[in-house]
């Protein structure tokens, strides 16, 4: 598939609106991303507040956490494609709607079901926002105007991940966790009202009119399964179960990969049946032959693998090592956003002078460099103002990436197309970001265990405070809780060092980006 060179007839709005309007509609987009992405990372700060209140059970708690990723990553590829052919702003609104209803339900819930239920019912208004969003960028702003869109647009993904838990730990800190969903009300009705002013309605307007029924189901199914593997390794067990499944012979998990690559497999043949056939299809793989969108997928997933696995073991390292509260925690973080909106925000501008591409590989290496030097200097005695100047410089360099990546590896799809490609790469951001925790949880867990039999020669201390993450290390004797903080540093070094071995392999195949200049 050879990327096209002038406008896309068999897009409806190739010819993107003139004038302030379509910048306006970009505030209107950069506000509905900032408030899916918060609304992912908020709940890690709220949920001791909520348990409290509800009285969840540790399985309850984490699919609390769990649920919203799952369905959100499930679903953007179908949500992606239902767009491209019913209208990108329709899927907007729609999933808005969605999504303010299912926060409201989150906040009035009463009961563990209900509270998972409405979270889940968020998920499902994200995958109909997200890739709206970025396909309605793709196709309104074209040449020099689209580097700048997709910068400010990438920008709020990286810093909103980190404002996310910000935002929930002084909600949590001053007023209610229910505040936290309740807020998106009139932020929901802004976006609406934005959206129908300033964005015009896109859609693929060639090709079979019809619906992938089939496609749609097996991806969301075999994308459920993956992501659900992923996330609840560490809880459930990665082949014997854990004992949150007591009675339980294997873990659930091992089936649930298993059936995720027969799933995705099927999926790929009947998608390659269909497009031969000419059939409409949930997901043209002939997008997978453009080199710039299938590595800077590769890239995406791996970016986010780094910066979920950060954002999850440094909030426990701070919090077992010095007691810090939420609110606390997120301020140490906060250098993550600022590095990011900065950066973010020039990237355009530098990708003018030297490339998109080479934007994205400057990233690259601000990332590794920042989370190598974390692993390396972390001990017992690191606080989140001797983390901050690395956090700022991973945020920095996510800035740059996370503007254009997106810009390179969307740069020559079809416009028509930027439904599919859009929820293909948000997908791939999701599954980075599970296999992040999944990954960089386990090596954590795993450290922390080691390190601290090897200090203290206590087996079942050891195993105790692997089984709860350093959580309860204010609870130990004084000997104990030296001994536990001392593992606790030397595990959220080897965490940030394994993080920083992925950084690198991203770092290798960002190299190969060769995206046309925009």
């Amino acid at each position: 598939m050879s990327a096209p060179t002038t406008a896309d007839p068999r897009d409806e709005a190739a010819a993107p609106p003139g004038g302030k309007g379509r910048w306006l509609g970009l505030a209107v987009i950069s506000l509905a991303v900032s408030l899916i992405v918060v609304d992912a990372t908020i709940v890690s700060v709220l949920l001791p507040s909520v348990v409290d209140e509800i009285g969840l059970r540790a399985t309850q708690a984490e699919w609390l956490t769990s649920i919203y990723s799952l369905v959100f990553a499930a679903l953007m590829i179908t949500f992606g494609r239902l767009a491209d052919v019913y209208g990108r702003r329709l899927m907007f609104v729609v999933g808005t709607v969605v999504f303010v209803v299912a926060s409201l339900a989150v906040a009035a819930s009463g009961s563990a079901g209900e509270l998972i239920a409405a979270r889940a019912l968020q998920g499902v208004g994200a995958a109909m926002i997200m890739p709206a969003t970025l396909s309605t960028v793709n196709s309104l702003f074209h040449g020099r105007d689209r580097a700048i869109a997709f910068g400010i647009w990438g920008s709020m993904i990286g810093g909103m991940t980190a404002v996310g838990p910000l935002l929930g730990g002084w909600l949590a800190t001053s007023h209610g966790w229910q505040w936290a969903f309740t807020i998106n009300l009139p932020l929901g009705a802004l976006l609406i009202a934005g959206v129908l002013k300033y964005i015009p309605e896109t859609r693929d307007a060639s090709g079979p009119r019809g619906l992938d029924w089939k496609g749609g189901v097996l991806s969301a199914l075999g994308l459920g399964a993956l992501v659900f593997g992923l996330i609840e390794g560490q809880t459930y067990g990665w082949w014997q179960a854990s004992d949150e499944l007591p009675g339980w012979p294997i873990s659930p998990v091992p089936l649930a990969l298993a059936a995720s690559v027969l799933l995705l497999i099927t999926f790929v043949l009947v998608e390659r049946a269909r497009a031969r056939a000419g059939k409409p299809v949930m997901l043209d793989l002939r997008l997978f032959r453009i080199a710039t969108f299938r590595r800077g997928n590769a890239a995406a997933s791996l970016i986010s693998v780094g910066e979920l696995g950060l954002l999850f073991i440094l909030p426990l390292f701070l919090q077992g090592a010095h007691g810090d509260s939420p609110l606390q925690i997120c301020v140490a973080i906060l250098p993550l956003a600022i590095g990011s909106f900065l950066s973010g925000g020039t990237a355009a501008r530098l990708g003018r002078r030297i490339g998109a591409a080479r934007v994205v590989q400057y990233g690259m290496a601000l990332e590794f460099a920042a989370v190598l030097a974390i692993g390396l200097t972390t001990h017992a005695g690191t606080t989140g103002f001797g983390l901050a100047p690395w956090m700022l410089l991973y945020g920095l360099g996510l800035g740059m990436t996370s503007a254009q990546l997106t810009n390179v590896s969307l740069a020559d799809v079809p416009r028509g197309q930027s439904g599919q490609a859009s929820g293909t790469q948000s997908t791939s951001r999701q599954i980075g970001s599970a296999l992040g925790i999944a990954c960089i949880g386990t090596v954590f867990a795993t450290s922390l265990g080691h390190a601290m039999q090897a200090r203290t020669g206590d087996a079942e201390a050891a195993a105790e405070l692997q089984g709860n993450v350093g959580t309860n290390i204010a609870a130990l004797d004084p000997e104990l809780s030296r001994a536990a903080i001392e593992s606790l540093a030397t595990a959220t070094g080897h965490a940030a060092l394994v993080t920083a071995g992925i950084l690198a392999v991203g770092l290798i195949m960002t190299l190969r980006l060769r995206g046309k200049e925009l």
